[in-house]
């Protein structure tokens, strides 16, 4: 049974903390270095409802890839949300670990993940990371369908094989324009609209996409564009991280038992269509 030490230097050189975002905030936040570790729980968010399915299964380890605390604090009560989530892992002996931008970028990453889930051929990163030589590293993905398909087509896909939510998948553009390139980002993606035009793909697939940014890019261009759930979009990585570190557990005959929650902290929990419509992406949003 490996120390959390140990287990924290094998995820540390999956996703290195000098590889975040200067604004980030990753890492271990709870934990002792000399505890011993035998199951290790992968989410997406460290909220409340996930701090107790790691309880429930008896882990030792958390690991999220959205931060607990991304902003300065000045408490951790336990009459606080974020604070209650500290004092349950520390008084049931479990860390939390995150792995946000840095995992955003690894090689495979976030979306590696989503593309894998989606079927799609990675060709190259969206934005390389210009400190990796090798040119595999960086955010988001350049992807290649196996054949063209509708764009009614691949929303229809994303829905199937990214987890259920209330806001399943928005799009915008020709619903039966062909689809043989796209650009995936797990998780808010856009930022990223100069990067997907320059690219020249056929399609963006991200979610948190703002009215005005997705008007502008649907103006400049006839690039469909493909909105999911944020938390829809990362969880795919959640199985990603899982399989990793169960290779490592293998290689070092740690033992460790891995799993991933399936818990959904996505916040919306309904959606209403605006008007009955005969089209089967649904009615505009």
């Amino acid at each position: 049974m490996p120390r959390l030490s140990e287990v924290i230097a094998a995820l540390e050189n999956l996703w290195p903390a000098e590889r975040a975002e200067s604004w980030d905030a990753v890492g271990t936040v709870v934990g002792e270095p000399d505890q011993d570790v035998s199951r290790v729980l992968f989410a997406v968010d460290p909220v409340q409802d996930v701090v107790d399915e790691a309880v429930k299964l008896g882990a030792g380890l958390l690991v999220t890839h959205h931060p607990l605390y991304l902003r300065g604090t000045t408490t951790v009560a336990a009459s606080t949300f974020k604070g209650r989530v500290v004092h349950t892992l520390i008084k049931n002996d479990i860390a939390l670990h995150v792995a946000h931008t840095n995992a955003d970028t690894a090689d495979p990453g976030v979306s590696d993940a989503l593309a894998g889930a989606l079927d799609l051929r990675v060709v190259r990163p969206l934005v390389p990371d210009a400190s990796d030589p090798e040119g595999r590293r960086g955010l988001g993905r350049i992807c290649e369908l196996d054949h063209p398909v509708t764009v009614r087509e691949f929303a229809a896909r994303a829905a199937e094989r990214l987890p259920a939510t209330a806001q399943g998948i928005r799009v915008a553009g020709d619903p039966e324009a062909l689809v043989r390139t796209v650009a995936v980002s797990g998780g808010s993606g856009d930022s990223l609209f100069d990067h997907v035009r320059a690219a020249g793909v056929d399609a963006f697939l991200t979610a948190d996409l703002r009215h005005h940014p997705a008007s502008e890019a649907r103006s400049r261009s006839p690039l469909a564009l493909l909105d999911a759930a944020h938390w829809a979009t990362e969880w795919p990585w959640c199985e990603l991280a899982a399989a990793q570190l169960d290779e490592i557990s293998d290689r070092n005959g740690w033992g460790l038992r891995v799993h991933v929650s399936h818990t959904v902290t996505d916040p919306w929990t309904a959606h209403a269509a605006s008007s009955p419509t005969s089209s089967a992406l649904g009615a505009p949003n």
